[in-house]
This record gives C-alpha cells, structure tokens and sequence, in this order.
C-alpha cells in the first residue's frame, strides 16, 4: 500500500543522512519528491539520489537551495510549483551544529546555527503556506531534536534553534489547522548520519548507547517512517505535536 500516492513533496538538505532516507520513503509510497541540498561537494551525491528515485517511475528533481536564505526559498519553491504544479508536503530537514561551550562560543557560530536550523523553517513554511492554504491541504513536518527537548552541555545553540523549532510548530498548527494544514515536529536522538559517525566506534559510542533504553542509534529510516506517518492520511488528526524518535533517550 502506497500512502503518499499523487502527493508531491519538497524536502530540504537531503543529500545525505535523515533527508536522504525520507526522500527515498516518500518516493517508495509514491511521492514526487523535489529536494534540495547546498554545497558543490554535494552536488554529484544529490544527482545520484535524483536518479534513483527517478527510476521508481515518479517525477523527482533536486534542486541546490540554502534554506537559510529567504529569497532563495521564495525562489525554491516558485520553481518547483512550476515543475510539480503543487507543494502536498513540506519536511524541513536542513541543519547543522557547532557544538561549543558557552563560554567559548563565538557570535558567529550561534548566528549560522539559528540561520540554518531555525530561520530555515520559518523560510520554508513561509513558503509553503500560500499553495497549501489555496489547496486546503497540508503537512509540513520540522525537524527539530531530543536536544531541544532535553538541552545539552556543549550545545546551547543547537538545543534553543531544535527547541525554538517545537515552539513554532505548534503555533503554525493553531495559525494553519481551520485550513486542513497540519504541521508537526519530529525529534530524533542519535542517528546513524555523516554528523554522528564520530560517535559509532569505541567506548565513546557504547556510553551513548547504555543511554538509550532501546540499546542503539536509530537509522536513517527510522526517521523516515515517522515522517511518512505525519505526511500520509494516518496522520490526519495529528498536528502541533512532536514526536521524540530517540529510543527512549528522554524517558
């Protein structure tokens, strides 16, 4: 059974990692899936990715985009209403860290962390609202973190732009519901990406994972089937929520 069949969806920074595999589990239960990624070095990575939901026989096209910027959303998202004729979908998935103590931390490393991370939501949602509210239909799903839910030593950044993320989510679910639009959170704990590979070997990784009641990291598609669940129709009456995929990290 395809859940997502006839829906298009955009989904930003999935070149690797997290927005790699929900591109991949939308194209499964047949969404177009136009994504986006934003440096050079990952440009061959995203055609590949391209190509390969193209061969499941839907329509797909990535796109180099900074959700960061706001005229480049603006410009993302006009293109792909161009080539896709609707936005069903929209996963705010771009982010990075610059995990510093606080004492140590520069202006400049908390500027970039909410620049991506949080102003990228607004960007995106921004967007998206304006076909969604014309179709009367909508799921927009934020990625945010169990480090937003929890804070974390080293990470004042990232946990207030994962924290700042929930809070947004849950007024847009208020501002968006009386038009069908839903808009949900989820958080992740640990997860096999390119950012967490440091952590997968030695004692350093047997520490994290004696944390988490379920004994591991989660995989990239673990993630996504959470998504899949708020973008399909068993999510219908879901909106304003956050769901912790973190293993129990937060219990």
């Amino acid at each position: 059974m395809k859940l997502l069949s006839g829906k298009t969806a955009i989904v930003t920074g999935a070149a690797r990692g997290i927005g790699e595999a929900i591109a991949t589990v939308f194209a499964t239960h047949g969404a177009d899936v136009a994504f986006t990624y934003v440096s050079d070095s990952s440009a061959e990575r995203a055609k590949l990715l391209e190509e390969k939901l193209r061969a499941l026989g839907l329509q797909a096209k990535a796109y180099q985009s900074n959700a960061g910027d706001f005229a480049a959303c603006e410009t993302l998202v006009n293109d792909v209403l161009a080539v896709f004729g609707k936005v069903d979908i929209c996963v705010n998935n771009a982010g990075i860290s610059k995990d510093n103590l606080l004492l140590r931390m520069t202006p400049e490393q908390w500027d970039d962390v909410m620049q991506i991370n949080l102003k990228s939501v607004f960007n995106m949602t921004k967007q998206v609202i304006k076909p969604m509210m014309k179709a009367k239909s909508g799921s927009i799903i934020n990625m945010s973190s169990v480090i937003g839910e929890m804070g974390n030593a080293g990470q004042s950044s990232y946990a207030a732009s994962k924290a700042g993320i929930i809070g947004f989510t849950k007024s847009v679910a208020k501002e968006l519901g009386s038009r069908n639009i839903r808009c949900n959170a989820i958080a992740p704990g640990f997860v096999e990406t390119d950012m967490t590979s440091y952590l997968k070997e030695g004692e350093g990784a047997e520490k994290y994972k004696a944390g988490i009641p379920l004994g591991r990291f989660a995989s990239g598609e673990d993630i996504a089937h959470v998504a899949l669940f708020l973008a399909s129709d068993w999510g219908s009456y879901i909106t304003g929520q956050t769901i912790s995929a973190c293993g129990g990290l937060n219990i």
